[in-house]
Parts: structure tokens; C-alpha cells; sequence
């Protein structure tokens, strides 16, 4: 079984700067789907500075139920030789699917919204190697709850009714 243990971690200095620049991004994919009645889950994938593709979640809006935030950013990617040295930004803790796309693509690094929403396996990705960085972003609670608050038939459907 996957270890549930809590994720950690501090960032800082200049990581740190960047994190938060690049969650921003992702919580403004996230505010894009909420405004558009969606699941407000928003993602980018970057190597540095470097912004490769933004996506956010679409499963309300294509009746597609794998196109999740993570899903859609990935696929706006392309396709790539390597991610290797890549960090995906999402804005809600990722669920099994897009854990399982991230393992693999071997994407060495997530950095995390939020993980009370809900709390994905973020134990699972770290015992694989990946690095976890979860900011608990305020921002990112915050359009969870408004969605919540929003579409509770939706969140109901989705990850709330789990």
C-alpha cells in the first residue's frame, strides 16, 4: 500500500521566488475553469524560467472525464523527448491518474498548491522520487472553496464524492 504520510517541505531562497511566480500562473488556469463552471484545478510545466505549456481542468466543459488540470497541461506540452528536467506546478494535490502520468513521464519535481482540498498520495510520488514541494497557497484553497461553494453538484461528482 502507498504510504499516506505528510508531505513537507520549505522552500526557499530563489526556488522559492520562482515557485510562487509559477503557482500564480497555475492559479490563474484555475480561475479561468471556475469562471467557466469547471473544476478550478489549473497546471504548468516549466524547466527553470522557462513556462513549456499551462493547462487547467476541462472535464466540465469537454465532458471529458481525464481531462484533468495536470492531463491538459501535458497534453498542451506536446510531446517531448524528456522531462527530466522539468517541475509540474498544480494548484490542488494531484489525484491517481495524474500522479500516474507523472511517474511516467519521470517528472523529477511537483510543487503543490494545496493538498487539503484534497489530499491526493503526495507519500506515493515522494517514495517513487519524485520531488514533493507543497506551498499551501491560500489563493489555491480559496477557488476550491468558491467552486465548492459554486457547483456543489459538480465537486460532488468529482473528487468530493470520494
Amino acid at each position: 500500500m502507498a504510504s499516506r504520510r505528510a508531505v513537507t517541505y520549505a522552500v526557499m531562497g530563489e526556488d522559492a521566488d520562482l515557485d510562487r511566480e509559477l503557482m500564480a500562473l497555475a492559479l490563474g488556469q484555475a480561475r479561468v475553469s471556475l469562471e467557466a463552471g469547471g473544476v478550478p484545478v489549473g497546471a504548468v510545466l516549466a524547466a527553470g524560467r522557462e513556462v513549456i505549456a499551462a493547462g487547467h481542468n476541462e472535464r466540465v466543459q469537454r465532458g471529458d472525464p481525464v481531462a484533468h488540470g495536470e492531463i491538459a497541461c501535458l497534453r498542451n506540452a506536446g510531446r517531448r523527448p524528456s522531462y527530466a528536467a522539468t517541475t509540474l506546478y498544480t494548484t490542488l494535490s494531484p489525484c491517481q491518474m495524474c500522479s500516474g502520468a507523472i511517474l511516467l513521464f519521470q517528472i523529477p519535481r511537483v510543487v503543490v498548491g494545496e493538498a487539503r482540498t484534497f489530499a491526493g498520495d503526495l507519500g506515493f510520488l515522494r517514495d517513487r522520487g519524485v520531488e514533493i514541494a507543497l506551498l499551501d497557497d491560500p489563493g489555491c484553497v480559496a477557488v476550491m472553496r468558491q467552486f465548492q461553494e459554486r457547483y456543489p453538484q459538480v465537486w460532488s461528482e468529482d473528487i468530493g464524492g470520494r
